[in-house]
């Protein structure tokens, strides 16, 4: 099992949510692609909204890969990113920068946001369990583990 993060800001992501799937890299297969069944990924916001430029930088939703289907869907205007079906948990915002000094994904801590450029990045066992006992109450952050 791996464990992945991807950048989106909050209103996209609200999208995926809603309709159970993700996109990455704005609407790439390749990421998709390394993603297996099972896998878990965590969202990370920078924004609040993707066309302003308010910060938010928190992490603001949890997923798991349902399954092995990569595909595409028209959104209109010539855009047909690539999606992967998931199943998004309930979960809370939580903001990133109290964090930053336990992440071990995050080499430099005067550039923490460096990890993120790219949109997609693989991340360990560990920083993800960080991550996921915040934004998921107990019961369900334990039952994650008894589920393996």
């Amino acid at each position: 099992m791996n464990y992945w993060s991807i950048v989106a800001s909050k209103d996209h992501l609200q999208r995926g949510i809603e309709g159970g799937f993700i996109q990455a890299n704005h609407g790439k297969a390749a990421p998709l692609k390394q993603m297996q069944p099972g896998d878990w990924v965590v969202f990370y916001s920078p924004k609040l909204e993707y066309e302003k430029s308010e910060k938010y930088q928190h992490f603001t939703a949890i997923a798991q890969i349902a399954d092995d289907r990569i595909y595409q869907h028209d959104m209109g205007g010539g855009f047909v990113p690539f999606r992967r079906n998931v199943r998004f948990l309930p979960a809370r915002d939580v903001p990133i920068r109290p964090l930053i000094g336990a992440l071990t994904f995050i080499k430099d801590k005067s550039r923490w946001g460096a990890p993120f450029r790219f949109g997609t990045l693989q991340i360990p066992e560990e920083d993800f369990k960080l991550i996921a006992k915040g934004m998921l109450d107990d019961e369900q952050y334990q039952s994650l583990w008894d589920e393996q």
